[in-house]
């Protein structure tokens, strides 16, 4: 009898510890999953929709790659927050001529504004597709005055909560590749095997994979949501950040990152094996990429993908909008905040509205949610190196960040991100020359 007991209290004391440990990891998830799960916009699915019906499962290894170099770049923005106890556009304010801050604002107002447009476009078209009674365009303004509704109405933590929450629509999109045949022997060498084609077609869709996945807007969102969560929490600035607030910081960015990358993975491989095995090349819109699974993979999994699309753009919208409200009220230094009440920060939550109803208003102009895209990534691919740049000069600066500068790790894959996304800016100008 006493043999038998001992184990059963091992596994008791076991559970027990496991507990609190999981709640933990569960408290710490933040600012870095939200991100994560905001880079997974109706624009992203869009990018690895055309990657999987283009060359079917030949791009999986991408997933691989921008992991390590997402978590290090968002990882380096986190840090940057948390130390500075100020967002990435009062750094450069501070410590770098204004032109820089200007020169980057120049690029990434518009390419936001077009971004929340395009997805707010896809998600209209996508509600259509669901309930084909209501049009398009009448589902674009349901879904723009509810997000003004929840991002003026809740402050920061409640409307986190509501984003974390969201995130778990993501996981939708893990089920589709279940619920057809899969060849898994093929998916596992087409993942850890990488294979390039040197032609327009293929480097196109790496060009877009890279500038879809690694943002500017994400880092300027990452920071200063950091020094929000460290202010609600009754966090004061300080001279140095505990070991422990790193430590979490980490995991949450790393989840977050890792939690994007498998989202990526998991649309590129639906429309690789789906998509590509019946001919279809031509996916542009994300309600292309929903009305082809339909014949081809059923209804559930028609629904499912349509569902994450909106589930995705509800994340991503509020992370393209407070962004640039941030770097706006940063800037000019007026009062901002999630936190705060619409009375409290008038002008910032001002920049909030004129985003979301500019991007709504760009149908009416006649500008199509795919050559918004395409301005995005012309605008994205143009900023991305500078800020890695900046970011990796902050990271090193003793003078700014202290004892808390970045690791060897951080430094050698920051330094490729740079390399990378400055290759991938190069050849998207030839790329956009030689049409």
């Amino acid at each position: 009898m006493a043999s038998t007991a001992n184990p059963a209290g091992k596994t008791s004391s076991t559970k027990t510890r496991r507990s609190p440990r999981l709640k933990r990891l569960l408290k710490t998830l933040g600012p870095g999953l939200v991100t994560g799960a905001s880079d997974d916009d109706p624009s992203g699915i869009v990018t690895y929709s055309q990657a999987g019906s283009q060359f079917g499962l030949t791009t999986l290894w991408t997933a691989l790659l921008t992991f390590p170099l997402m978590a290090a770049i968002q990882g380096m923005a986190a840090r940057i927050g948390l130390v500075t106890n100020h967002g990435l556009t009062g750094c450069l304010r501070m410590h770098y001529p204004k032109w820089v801050l200007f020169f980057v604002l120049i690029f990434c107002f518009p390419a936001v504004i077009l971004n929340i447009g395009a997805d707010i476009q896809g998600m209209g078209a996508v509600a259509h597709l669901l309930v084909p009674a209501i049009p398009a365009f009448s589902f674009s303004i349901l879904f723009t005055a509810l997000l003004l509704y929840m991002i003026i109405k809740y402050p920061y933590q409640k409307m986190a909560g509501l984003l974390k929450w969201l995130c778990l629509g993501l996981l939708l999109y893990l089920i589709v590749p279940f619920l057809v045949h899969q060849e898994w022997s093929g998916v596992v060498r087409r993942t850890f095997v990488p294979e390039i084609h040197f032609d327009k077609g293929f480097l196109s869709i790496l060009v877009a994979i890279l500038g879809t996945t690694i943002s500017p807007h994400l880092f300027f969102w990452q920071a200063t949501m950091e020094v929000e969560d460290q202010q609600h929490n009754g966090a004061k600035k300080q001279l140095f950040v505990d070991k422990r607030v790193l430590k979490d910081m980490r995991s949450d960015v790393n989840i977050g990152m890792f939690f994007s990358n498998l989202v990526m993975f998991f649309v590129i491989l639906t429309a690789g094996s789906v998509l590509f095995p019946a001919g279809i090349r031509n996916i542009d819109t994300v309600e292309q990429a929903a009305l082809a699974l339909k014949p081809l993979a059923g209804n559930l999994s028609y629904v499912l993908f349509a569902i994450g699309v909106i589930g995705t753009g509800l994340i991503a919208i509020p992370v393209l909008a407070g962004s640039l409200s941030y770097m706006l009220a940063e800037t000019l230094q007026f009062s901002m905040g999630l936190d705060k009440k619409f009375n409290e920060a008038k002008r910032f939550y001002a920049v909030i509205i004129v985003s979301l109803i500019a991007g709504l208003c760009m149908q009416s102009f006649g500008l199509s949610a795919v050559r918004a895209l395409l301005y995005t990534a012309i605008l994205y691919g143009i900023t991305a190196p500078v800020l890695i740049a900046i970011i990796l000069h902050i990271g090193n600066n003793k003078k700014i960040m202290g004892s808390n500068t970045n690791s060897w790790l951080s430094n050698l894959l920051g330094f490729l991100t740079l390399i990378l996304m400055t290759a991938a800016a190069v050849a998207l100008i030839w790329l956009e020359l030689a049409t």
